[in-house]
């Protein structure tokens, strides 16, 4: 199955509020103002998944950035077979996986805490108190538990998937998580 054939209609009309399918197939015939609107419409969530997965917010921003070049280059490819949503967000979990492993070979072990400043204001409205305790918990995790229990906990991967991503056995991401789990426990005390 091809790319999405794009009809006239579905051609980017900057004063109205596209779907999302019709983004796509525009932006997949070239459509630079469609890809700026997929780009609008789903770099936050991409934004909050690479926080996650690699607790520092400069590295964070980054990814995003990573990711986009990757969707860009690779959504001639996108079937439909899955929602588009779906798809960037696996593309995004496997970039910053990918990432993270060559950036491991060559650079010493870090552990850094994001800037959860800017969305302090919300998360307070919100949740007073308990989003952003939660979220630095997280954030202070060592890299490898901070990852699968985010892939786990937050973007509801299973075991055995997060072993194969990662790279190791499932006793190991089993472990990992229960370690994880009971840190973030502990610093929410």
């Amino acid at each position: 199955m091809g790319a999405i054939p794009l009809r006239s209609d579905d051609r980017v009309n900057p004063g109205r509020a596209d779907s999302m399918d019709s983004l796509v197939r525009a932006a997949q015939a070239g459509d630079t103002e469609a890809f700026e609107a997929l780009y609008g419409r789903t770099s936050d969530r991409v934004y909050a998944v690479c926080l996650r997965m690699s607790g520092d917010a400069d590295r964070a921003t980054e990814l995003v950035q990573d990711v986009f070049v990757r969707v860009w280059q690779k959504l001639p490819g996108f079937r439909g077979d899955s929602q588009f949503t779906t798809w960037l967000h696996r593309l995004t979990v496997n970039l910053v996986l990918q990432e993270r492993r060559s950036r491991g070979r060559r650079e010493a072990r870090e552990v850094g805490a994001p800037d959860l400043e800017r969305y302090e204001r919300a998360a307070r409205r919100s949740m007073p108190g308990t989003r952003v305790d939660l979220e630095r918990a997280i954030a202070a995790l060592p890299d490898k538990a901070r990852r699968v229990l985010v892939l786990r906990d937050i973007e509801g991967y299973r075991y055995d998937e997060i072993a194969r991503m990662t790279g190791v056995t499932l006793g190991t991401v089993k472990a990992q998580i229960h370690r994880a789990r009971g840190l973030v426990k502990e610093a929410l005390g």
